[in-house]
């Protein structure tokens, strides 16, 4: 037999690429590296394990403040866990959840997490996966939908779906990322009973065991063990778990009263998305502060509820039972709803506030869990959605009545002090204060004796224009400046009484006369000693002074 002929080397197409060849090689050489160990083709399975950030996110251990279920309880507190892990666990019941929406009848939704034996068990009920040879792949379809890359029922874009999956991944990835992968299923229309193990990193399965089974039987179960080594863990911590138990609420929040959904055994106590909602403001208010809970369900696809933050605006929300963590698209388009509504609310009773929209979501606590057609997500960890609005596939229009209570809900009187704080804060940038010198007033002729010991005894003499001054300071040759000190108005002077903040920010004459005389805003006084000046003097005409007079 006449041997294999070799593969020609690859010819460079120029003598750069030629050069950048040889550099390539020598670097090789010099770091004791072939070019094959230099250059490899990795298989998808392989790539997965190699950069899991890609597909899981992160498997190094982080720690943020995040909600967890504890005790009965949603809890906010520090959480050190592992992201990768807690994605996959996700991957499985979002894909759980799902069935909700394929199969309406769905009724169950049961989750074991064996901590001692790191084993995870998640349960549904409803149509399970078709036990049926695929004609093209020649394999069993749940072998394909669980145990094989870029498997999907959810390609065709054409068709809307309301449901987490979309790429391919999910499932697979639990299985990649575990020691052990069992997928067990009740094909009722078949009456076939489907199970398959699968094993390192989906790396090895066993043959499917076909049973017979009962036509009412439907339903689908996925346990896992996850290969804790892959995350740099050793066993399952206390801190992912509560994460993993919260994720469970979330879906008997999100899912309804329909579906009854179980935890280690024990029935979870959420009926539906408001009584949810309850639980993170029952933890506000172990803390003295009672929140209020404004609640809507606009439609078949939006549920909407609202309480009040404390200048950082808050969010908790879901797309088709993903937990939007940072929220996204859905979110702003419910918030800015809301905002708006409370904006003008603001605006109208102080006219003064100019309340933006930014301000105002700093002081809303929104709760969303809206079901989009074929949702998009910034990354495959889905934690914020930025489907366009008009892609969503339905709409979400807040009643008045709904609007209406958030703004009686004391969001609006929260604002409104906001705005008095603002606007005081502002003023008193112009305060005056006692010192005996003051630099930067053009045309002042100050006392000698202001903002000293004898300050009370100073008089500031307010005249009509510089002729008026001209009068005023021959009269102080006569007496003396000590005492007595000199500012020219200009035209008409400002009626504070009935101007608005932003008059009073722009008038610099205004300004002046409160540092001359070392007023502070909103200060109540009861005597002159703390000011730079006891007395003021008007040497106006009357045409003048009469309207700016119901100001002092």
């Amino acid at each position: 037999m006449a041997p294999a002929a070799k593969k020609p080397p690859l010819k460079s197409s120029s003598a750069h690429n030629s050069t950048a060849g040889d550099a390539a090689a020598a670097a090789a050489a010099a770091g004791g590296k072939t070019i094959e160990e230099m250059y490899q083709k990795k298989t998808q399975l392989e790539h997965i394990l190699l950069r899991p950030d890609t597909y899981v996110g992160s498997v190094q251990k982080h720690t943020q403040p995040l909600w967890v279920y504890e005790g009965g309880a949603m809890v906010q507190r520090p959480v050190a866990y592992v992201p990768g892990l807690y994605k996959i666990f996700d991957e499985i019941l979002v894909n759980a959840a799902d069935n909700k929406q394929r199969d309406p009848s769905m009724d169950s939704l049961k989750v074991d997490i064996d901590v001692d034996g790191c084993c995870i068990s998640i349960y549904n009920n409803g149509d399970g996966v078709p036990v049926e040879i695929h004609q093209e792949e020649g394999i069993y379809v749940p072998e394909l939908i669980f145990g094989h890359l870029l498997t999907s029922s959810n390609y065709d874009d054409n068709e809307r779906k309301t449901t987490g999956g979309r790429n391919g991944y999910g499932a697979k990835l639990a299985n990649i990322f575990s020691t052990e992968f069992v997928i067990e299923t009740a094909d009722g229309h078949r009456q076939k009973r489907y199970r398959q193990v699968f094993s390192d990193n989906m790396g090895k399965k066993t043959e499917p065991e076909i049973k017979k089974c009962k036509q009412s039987e439907n339903w689908t179960k996925v346990t896992f063990k996850p290969d804790l080594a892959k995350f740099n863990m050793t066993e399952l911590e206390a801190d992912v778990v509560a994460l993993m138990m919260k994720r469970v609420v979330d879906m008997a929040g999100t899912l309804g009263k329909t579906v009854k959904v179980e935890l280690n055994g024990e029935k979870v106590a959420v009926k539906g998305f408001s009584d949810y909602v309850q639980l993170y403001i029952d933890s506000a208010s172990k803390e003295g502060i009672e929140l209020p809970r404004i609640y809507q369900k606009v439609n078949d696809r939006w549920e909407v509820c609202v309480s009040l933050s404390e200048g950082q605006f808050q969010q908790v929300s879901f797309v088709n039972g993903i937990a939007t963590i940072r929220g996204g698209t859905h979110v702003d388009y419910v918030a800015n709803q809301i905002a708006s509504h409370v904006m003008g609310v603001v605006n109208k009773k102080n006219k003064q506030a100019n309340m933006k929209l930014h301000t105002v979501k700093g002081y809303l606590w929104v709760f969303v869990n809206a079901l989009i057609d074929n949702p998009a997500f910034d990354s495959q960890t889905k934690e914020t959605l930025t489907t366009r609005q008009a892609s969503f596939g339905s709409t979400c229009e807040l009643s008045e009545e709904f609007l209406k209570k958030v703004s009686s809900s004391g969001v609006v009187s929260n604002l409104l002090s906001w705005a008095e704080f603002k606007l005081n804060k502002e003023l008193k940038k112009t305060d005056g204060t006692k010192k005996t010198s003051i630099v930067g007033i053009p045309k002042l002729e100050d006392a000698n004796d202001a903002g000293g010991k004898n300050s009370d005894k100073c008089t500031l003499i307010l005249t009509e224009g510089d002729s008026a001054k001209a009068l005023a300071m021959a009269g102080i040759g006569v007496v003396g400046r000590d005492h007595y000190g000199v500012f020219p108005l200009r035209g008409k002077l400002l009626n504070v009484r009935e101007a608005s903040h932003k008059q009073l920010m722009e008038n610099a004459e205004i300004q002046n006369i409160k540092k001359i005389l070392g007023l502070q805003h909103d200060k109540k006084y009861d005597s002159t000693k703390g000011l730079r000046y006891g007395h003021l003097m008007i040497m106006t005409d009357q045409t003048m002074m009469v309207p700016t007079s119901k100001g002092c």
